[in-house]
């Protein structure tokens, strides 16, 4: 087994653990979390030898074999199976041996381990590794070179899952795949018979893979048994008892539990729409778990929308005049909240850059309302951040009037504090420059968030942060992730991008992935057809639906629009009324006027609750009629 025993490990001036200690059994499955900079890719260079601890012992078999996962690869000639093969040493140096060796017996020896270790077979196995990751077979003899660094992430993915192991670390290794690649290798893991070890911020990967969680928490490796679910409610519960946390915690709790029952008085009877209420419920109780996360941020609602916001007819989707989608209609509402699926190449990320308009058409329209505001979000977002410029400074290029202070609140609630709001965005992670991405998307007031794999590099208290802001955005919402939770979290519904076309998905998140494993086996299983309707009569219906409700749905985003102001201002009084120097004899005065402002904010909320409730009843009703 693994054991460190009172280990202390310290880089520059900090100190990441102290004093702590950790066993890992053989065959256990651990996911190690932890805040950005806490330590955990520190820890796994210790577990390899890279570092050496200041204090403390690690204590590994010496019989067992490491495999980890390289974060960079070069720009190799090599052909990309070539490469993936290399990665299994001792397979080569036994080929090598044998195409030098002219000693008869020798041969014969090197040839029993070469069957030994399954050389007959591994070229099969990587071809099945790499066509798992998403390569397609013509693309398996193409050089290293030919690959973007995202599909480079894979090779080295793939060189690593080859080496026989009996201890395997795996850094983020969903980072840069589809939802497809990442069930794929979901269940590749379940059958590893090692023991892994695996940091990573893809909460319902880590459900369905890991029986043990570590989080570095105060310097401390604190182990918690079962997944991450498991994890986040032992945790909840722990914290739960903490005083000092309570406040803080019950603000928490209250915030979400009411969103939950909002969203409830106006959902759909839709699969995907009570999927979300579950996914809300569920974050409700294990709110206290992230009660001391650095990430508390909403996005900024829109100033001005329009229905329909973006509509696409007719249109052909593709490249350099060879179109990858055909025919193609969609239409995007201020309520849209849509997640993407599809095979990886299928166009998922083709359609989100036409409806960012930095794709042209091959054919048809694209029509945007006149008051559509894209906030478009890709890794091209991180690759255009200036690497000499400030947080700061990159906000302050957007909006040159805004006040020094409002830019700094916000860059804060997405971490960027004090003077980290001033450094250049070069000496930052990659983590954190995602997220610099994401506030600059979101800092300028979008009505329509396009979303593509916007969890990369991101943690998992930025993930759980992230997927808070989205439930309650106040625009329209289309998203591509391998991450379940957030689809299932923050979509409405699902559209399936398959064979050139972009269809309703019908089922749930689960029914996609059992799908997605069926049509691994057999290319020919086709999704499940949606029932056919009325495509023309069904526009009609909706646009005179839209017609009627569209007084009631602008009165209801005013009312919403009032009461966060509202609740905002119950929350400051009465996070001034925790001060306990307030009910010091000489505050008396200033301690009456502060109730006193609570009580009639607090009227205020009820009535604007009260207003709102009332008007989502009257859609309802009104939706029920047509």
């Amino acid at each position: 087994m693994i054991e460190l025993q009172q280990i202390s490990l310290q880089r520059g001036s900090t100190e990441l653990l102290l004093e702590t200690s950790l066993r890992i059994h053989p065959g256990e499955k651990v996911a190690l979390i932890g805040a950005n900079g806490s330590g955990k890719s520190s820890l796994f260079a210790l577990l390899l030898g890279e570092l050496q601890s200041d204090a403390g012992s690690v204590s590994i078999p010496q019989q067992w074999r490491v495999a980890h996962m390289a974060q960079e690869v070069a720009a190799l000639d090599r052909a990309a199976i070539e490469f993936v093969l290399d990665g299994d040493t001792v397979l080569r140096r036994i080929e090598a041996e044998l195409a030098d060796c002219d000693d008869d017996l020798r041969l014969a020896e090197l040839h029993a381990a070469y069957e030994e270790h399954d050389g007959y077979t591994a070229r099969a196995r990587a071809e099945q590794l790499l066509a798992g990751l998403g390569f397609a077979q013509s693309q398996m003899g193409d050089p290293v070179s030919a690959f973007s660094g995202g599909w480079r992430i894979r090779l080295n993915l793939a060189r690593t899952l080859i080496q026989p192991s009996d201890l395997l670390l795996l850094d983020e290794p969903t980072n840069h795949l589809d939802l497809d690649a990442s069930l794929w290798l979901e269940q590749w893991l379940r059958n590893y018979q090692g023991t892994l070890v695996l940091i990573s911020h893809d909460r319902d990967f880590i459900d369905g893979l890991c029986d043990q969680v570590v989080s570095i928490e105060q310097q401390q490796l604190r182990k918690y048994r079962g997944n991450y679910s498991a994890f986040e409610r032992q945790r909840a519960e722990r914290l739960a008892q903490q005083q000092a946390a309570y406040a803080s915690q019950q603000r928490d709790i209250a915030h979400m539990q009411s969103f939950v029952d909002r969203f409830r008085a106006k959902a759909t009877k839709a699969r995907q729409a009570q999927s979300r209420i579950k996914a809300l419920e569920r974050m409700e109780l294990i709110a206290p778990a992230h009660v001391d996360s650095p990430f508390h941020f909403k996005f900024p609602a829109p100033q001005r929308s329009g229905d329909p916001l973006l509509t696409l007819q007719q249109a052909a989707l593709g490249y350099a005049g060879s179109p990858l989608l055909t025919d193609i209609g969609l239409t995007l509402h201020p309520d849209s909240r849509i997640g993407l699926l599809g095979h990886n190449g299928a166009g998922k990320s083709t359609l989100l850059k036409t409806l960012a308009g930095t794709l042209p058409l091959l054919s048809g329209e694209r029509v945007g309302h006149e008051h559509l505001r894209i906030g478009y979000f890709s890794q091209h977002q991180l690759e255009a951040l200036d690497l000499n410029a400030s947080p700061f400074l990159h906000l302050q290029r957007l909006s040159p009037n805004a006040r020094e202070q409002e830019v700094r609140d916000y860059l804060g609630s997405f971490d960027f504090r004090g003077d980290r709001a001033l450094e250049p965005v070069g000496l930052r992670s990659g983590g954190e420059q995602a997220r610099l991405a994401l506030a600059i998307v979101t800092w300028q007031k979008p009505n329509l968030l396009l979303l593509d794999e916007p969890t990369n590099h991101l943690d998992l208290e930025m993930c759980h942060a992230l997927t808070v802001a989205l439930q309650e955005y106040a625009g329209a919402v289309v998203v591509v992730s391998h991450d379940r939770h957030l689809l299932r979290s923050t979509v409405d519904n699902l559209l399936l991008v398959h064979d050139g076309c972009v269809e309703p998905w019908e089922g749930d998140l689960d029914e996609y992935a059992r799908w997605l494993l069926k049509s691994a086996r057999d290319p020919s299983v086709q999704p499940p057809k949606a029932a056919q309707h009325d495509r023309r009569g069904e526009r009609q219906q909706a646009a005179a639906r839209r017609a009627q409700l569209a007084p009631l749905r602008k009165q209801l985003q005013g009312i919403e629009r009032d009461l966060a102001k509202a609740q905002s201002a119950l929350g400051k009084i009465e996070t001034r009324l925790t001060d306990a120097g307030l009910y010091d004899a000489e505050q008396r005065d200033t301690l009456q006027q502060l109730l006193q402002d609570q009580g009639r904010a607090r009227h205020s909320v009820d009535q604007l609750e009260e207003q709102w409730l009332t008007l989502t009843g009257q859609l309802e009703d009104l939706q029920k009629q047509a």
